[in-house]
Order: C-alpha cells, then structure tokens, then sequence
C-alpha cells in the first residue's frame, strides 16, 4: 500500500495524489498539516523535511518530482508494487 504524507496547503502534494490517482493507483493520506510531532517522526523515518513525502511499505520513493521521473521513465507503477 502507498502512503502520502501531505499537509492541506501543499500543492505539490496535490500533484502528487493526482498523479497516482490518474493511473488508478491507490493510496493511503496521512494530513500531517497540524502535527509537528508526525513531521519530527517522518524526518527521522525518511531523511526529509519536505512533503509529499510517499511510501510504499516502509521504502521511501522521494516527493512528487520523484515519482513524476519514475513516470516519465515507465518505472512508477513497478515501484508502486510491494
């Protein structure tokens, strides 16, 4: 399963769940936008302090600029796979 860290006001995350709701691939929102301690929790999962941050399990694929390469390249949907 894909899990999105977003916060509300983000357009990038936007981007991002348009992107993957496109190709139909479904995911899981976490709206971190009023929970500092979750983004405290993130970074120290994933390295980032940035949203979207998207998951699949517990491998961190990056941010929207990063699965619209993977996209781009034919690579997302194999990526999204567990």
């Amino acid at each position: 399963m894909i899990t999105i860290y977003s916060k509300s006001y983000c357009p990038y995350c936007t981007k991002a769940k348009t992107l993957l709701s496109s190709l139909e691939i479904p995911y899981n929102e976490v709206d971190i936008t009023n929970s500092p301690e979750k983004m405290t929790e993130l970074h120290e999962k994933s390295g980032l302090m940035t949203v979207p941050q998207i998951f699949v399990g517990d491998k961190c694929l990056g941010g929207f600029t990063d699965i619209e390469k993977l996209h781009q390249e034919g690579k997302l949907l194999d990526a999204t796979k567990e």
